[in-house]
């Protein structure tokens, strides 16, 4: 039989706890195994600071709360099943604990979620209780010494432990490791499912059984019979006899958009109202199951391959929707190839995830933007375990010349550089975390050294009170950046051109504020660190623009039967 622990990590909730930091691209080795201890411990503070919040906001008691935030949660992937379990075998400590005005930070450490290993710093996210920590913990220790859950193990113990998981266990593994459709059942690396590295991060497939059928292919005969390229373009005008996808899409130079990139291309992306108790309510976590076989991650609303409008009432479009409206050819082709934990030094694990055929497919743009993890991790000393120039280069001619023998020709590739962090820091420190926005007693100054004390910051470098580490962070990103730059000045390939482009932070703070906003409004809130969605679609816009002024050759031509594409096909039957 399972002991109590190992059943209760089946419950997803404790998956959001610790995607809450390690989807967080902290790591620039995706295949090394992640500071589980530092990751419990964030996703413990977290869930009982929500749950002491909840008790407050509403004035009840603690038992109450914690119903409360599992009354919220949605029965898919049994978070609210789970939820309750969780309840029932550490509510009554919790209680005790939360009871006797123990902050979230003793409550952890009791219950040995968070661990102070010996000559290690002690990492806590609020401020030290006014009696010395060794007396509160011994105290908090006192109060719970009885409790049976301290006598099980929790090393080693995970869901897919569980024999019935294993299989799925491992092809979900296997899909998110690799980057490519967990549900594909004619291995052509696109699916008609959403989330998993599904439609959400590529063009939805039009025929899953036919491996020949997928976004961005040539047309196979005109697409006389079938749609082969999913543009929802095909069949033959009766009026005249011409196919229509030769009559509407022949020589307006279709192309793809093709997204390599980390979490900010990604768009990782942790909603507030999951851990706001002022905001919390029955619609909070709705989205959540989605968001949590995405990683985390909302590439559907991303800058580059986006396709769904807006959710923060901003009107700018994503690329791939600039590309779409430009040419209805191009519907569909569309590829986030983007990982958290991306970098320079780990693209080669995941690249071959990209689907290109150079004799078959359309040209594509493809984007590289790995912008911050080849100068952040969360280590004590980040500096060493930076990218240098020298490797930077080598790893990318390396991803180059990968790209140059699989795609078509007259495809273009668009290296962006790496920004100034410190904006994080100098616009962000002083300022109060959702967490702390209650109490007034958690600013993001707070939180990274918490993350920094814990080891899994997503860029100790920038996300640090040390101005000179956050000097030399920027500094090593300029040089990065240089190198970029040098490389597409100078080399040379036959299947594409080779452009480089600044990551201009400033410009789109320049343009936000314009509008009236203030640069920390363009952060995620949570994590502190991420361009959020307006930033994302406020890049997307400036790229546009540079694009159309200095390379418009990229872009293709604007095709005139656009109208007429819409009036015989509609939307080309959505995603």
């Amino acid at each position: 039989m399972q002991s109590p622990w190992k059943i209760l990590m089946v419950a997803p909730l404790f998956l959001l706890l610790s995607l809450q930091s390690s989807a967080s691209p902290a790591y620039d080795d995706l295949s090394r195994p992640r500071d589980s201890n530092g990751h419990t411990c964030v996703g413990c503070v977290l869930v009982v600071s929500v749950i002491e919040q909840l008790a407050q906001v509403h004035n009840s008691t603690v038992q109450a709360s914690m119903e409360r935030l599992c009354s919220y949660l949605p029965e898919k992937l049994f978070l609210k099943t789970t939820c309750y379990l969780v309840i029932d075998k550490f509510g009554s400590d919790i209680i005790k604990l939360l009871s006797a005005d123990m902050n979230a930070d003793v409550v952890c450490h009791t219950l040995e979620f968070c661990k102070q290993n010996t000559g290690q710093p002690l990492c806590h996210l609020y401020p030290l209780p006014k009696e010395t920590w060794k007396f509160t913990l011994k105290k908090a220790r006192q109060i719970v010494k009885k409790s049976p859950i301290l006598k099980y193990s929790r090393s080693g113990s995970d869901i897919c432990s569980l024999p019935v998981l294993a299989k799925i266990c491992q092809k979900i593994k296997l899909a998110i490791e690799q980057s490519v459709p967990f549900k594909d059942v004619d291995s052509d690396k696109y699916s008609v499912f959403p989330t998993l590295r599904g439609y959400h991060w590529r063009g939805r497939d039009c025929n899953d059984s036919d491996e020949s059928v997928y976004p961005g292919r040539r047309p196979d005969n005109w697409d006389v019979h079938q749609d082969s390229n999913c543009n929802g373009i095909w069949g033959i005008d009766p009026k005249d006899g011409i196919p229509y996808e030769k009559k509407f899409c022949e020589g307006s130079q279709p192309r793809g958009i093709i997204l390599l990139g980390d979490s900010a291309g990604a768009h990782f992306h942790i909603s507030p109202e999951w851990i706001t108790a002022s905001q919390m309510s029955l619609n909070s976590f709705i989205n959540l199951p989605t968001a949590l076989t995405d990683e985390l991650d909302w590439p559907q609303l991303s800058g580059v391959t986006g396709f769904l409008d807006s959710t923060v009432g901003i009107k700018k479009k994503s690329i791939y929707l600039r590309l779409w409206k430009r040419n209805h050819c191009n519907h569909r082709d569309y590829q986030n190839i983007s990982r958290n934990g991306a970098s320079s030094r780990n693209l080669k694990k995941f690249i071959e995830s990209l689907s290109r055929n150079k004799m078959l497919d359309y040209p594509a743009i493809i984007i590289y933007a790995m912008i911050g993890n080849d100068v952040c991790n969360g280590k004590s000393d980040p500096v060493p375990a930076m990218t240098t120039p020298e490797k930077l280069y080598s790893n990318v001619m390396q991803t180059l010349k990968h790209l140059n023998s699989h795609l078509p020709d007259g495809s273009h590739v668009i290296l962006y550089g790496l920004p100034d962090g410190t904006f994080l820091w100098d616009n962000l420190h002083n300022r109060y975390h959702p967490l702390g926005q209650l109490n007034k007693d958690v600013t993001y100054a707070h939180l990274y050294s918490f993350l920094n004390c814990l080891q899994v910051s997503p860029c100790h470098g920038w996300m640090s009170s040390n101005k000179t580490l956050r000097t030399l962070t920027s500094e090593r990103a300029e040089q990065l950046s240089n190198t970029l730059k040098k490389i597409a000045t100078s080399e040379k390939f036959t299947n594409f051109d080779l452009f480089y482009m600044d990551f201009a932070f400033h410009e789109i703070i320049q343009e936000w504020q314009k509008r009236g906003g203030q640069p920390w409004q363009l952060i995620e809130p949570v994590d502190g660190f991420h361009p959020n969605e307006v930033a994302l679609l406020l890049f997307a816009d400036r790229f546009w623009e540079k694009v159309q002024l200095q390379w418009p050759q990229i872009l293709g031509k604007e095709n005139p039967f656009n109208p007429q594409i819409k009036q015989v096909f509609g939307d080309q039957g959505g995603h």
